[in-house]
């Protein structure tokens, strides 16, 4: 398993992190995703430690904090050949402060987390989502408090958009805090929106992305097909799981597809695998956050590393799932003497 830094830190992480938000299988929108349990999540932490993975991903208001209580028992008696990344923000819980990124919330998350993990610390803690109600510098002041106090090691964010985070940064410079070396971001073949602001960020101010959902929200494992129904088994069955993930037409996903499926036939691998693989050799990407309901699932996920995709293999897929740029960034990019691309 080939490790990364993680952004502008001395942090190294495996470029495949397990997503926990199969665990549990607390309400509808997570039951669509997976439900292991204990006995099932310890076996998948087996075969990822097995080959090398050794860092998870959850979240506290994963099936309302079952994944991570079920992290923690399948982890129980090895906690020091892991590393744990976890989130908080959105909310958990019913009270007035029991959403968002102040100091009471924030506080309140992480300790709620670590008692759910059976931990005293979190390698890598993220904001999951921006608080716009929240001063930015009471949100990284309180992280700064709970680096010093030894309950977080790094500290992240996820679904920032890029003013979002450079005022995190700036916040953190001005101040002498911690800083975000990790954006959890959304980023796959069918969801190249990363690539405008996010990923130059990224390269600029040493930020590395931790990517959810590399397959495209389910959309890229092969079984989704051109004149055929879609499958039973897919998530995407669930109409809360569709209704609340990334919009993709059809004609596009189906192109793309197209262009997978011949790269499958000259490599000989999956299209899981190929998808995961284009990621991995994008810049400023770490670690890819890849889930599975079963060991089969993770087996094959764990196939996308140890090889690489030709430069033509990559501009094929890059031509396949290319889009118009959105405004300035197509104005910018005629000017690429003063304005490459980073990609």
């Amino acid at each position: 398993m080939e490790y990364r830094v993680l952004g502008g830190s001395g942090f190294k992480v495996p470029v495949l992190t397990f997503g926990t938000g199969t665990f549990g299988g607390k309400g509808e929108f997570f039951k669509a995703w997976g439900s292991s349990d204990v006995a099932e999540a310890t076996r998948l932490v087996d075969v990822c430690l097995e080959a090398g993975l050794t860092m998870f991903d959850s979240a506290d208001i994963y099936s309302s904090g079952a994944a991570e209580e079920i992290l923690g028992q399948a982890i129980k008696g090895r906690r020091e050949k892991v590393l744990i990344s976890t989130k908080g923000t959105f909310r958990h819980g019913t009270g007035p402060n029991d959403a968002g990124s102040s100091r009471f919330h924030l506080i309140q998350s992480v300790e709620g987390s670590l008692k759910r993990l059976g931990t005293d610390y979190i390698d890598l803690y993220q904001l999951h989502g921006f608080d716009a109600v929240t001063p930015i510098e009471e949100t990284m002041m309180t992280l700064n408090d709970l680096v010093r106090a030894g309950k977080i090691r790094y500290v992240g964010c996820s679904n920032f958009s890029g003013w979002h985070l450079m005022k995190a940064l700036a916040v953190s410079e001005k101040y002498g805090l911690v800083r975000h070396v990790a954006h959890q971001a959304y980023y796959s073949l069918i969801g190249r929106d990363y690539e405008w602001e996010l990923m130059p960020l990224g390269l600029d101010q040493k930020v590395g992305a931790v990517v959810w959902s590399p397959l495209g929200w389910g959309r890229l494992t092969g079984k989704i097909r051109r004149g055929q129904p879609l499958p039973k088994d897919s998530r995407l069955q669930s109409k809360v799981v569709a209704d609340n993930g990334p919009k993709v037409s059809d004609e596009y996903l189906y192109g793309v597809v197209d262009a997978l499926d011949e790269v499958a036939k000259e490599t000989g691998k999956t299209i899981p695998q190929i998808a995961l693989n284009w990621l991995l050799q994008r810049p400023t990407v770490a670690t890819l956050v890849i889930g599975a309901r079963n060991e089969e699932q993770l087996r094959m996920n764990l196939g996308a590393v140890g090889w690489n995709l030709t430069k033509e293999q990559v501009a094929k897929l890059d031509a396949a799932s290319e889009l118009p740029a959105p405004y300035p960034y197509w104005h910018q990019f005629g000017f690429k003497e003063r304005n490459p691309r980073p990609v």
